[in-house]
């Protein structure tokens, strides 16, 4: 049986800033919905949120497919 007094970790939806309790229960963690996780996922898709640092690939460098 889990201790009760044990605290549970809660962190802020990275999307709506809402706060999400970090268990197994939480289906969608760190986001507090699955919309919340769709916008994100979105975000990344669109480009609007990238990795800082040099591109991977210069944009003159050609496919070889």
């Amino acid at each position: 049986m889990p201790d009760v007094s044990d605290p549970v970790l809660e962190v802020k939806c990275p999307t709506c800033g809402r706060p999400v309790r970090w268990t197994p229960e939480q289906k969608w963690r760190p986001f507090c919905s699955e919309r919340c996780k769709l916008i994100d996922l979105g975000e990344w898709f669109g480009e609007e949120r990238r990795i800082p640092g040099a591109p991977a690939m210069p944009p003159d460098a050609k496919d070889d497919y």
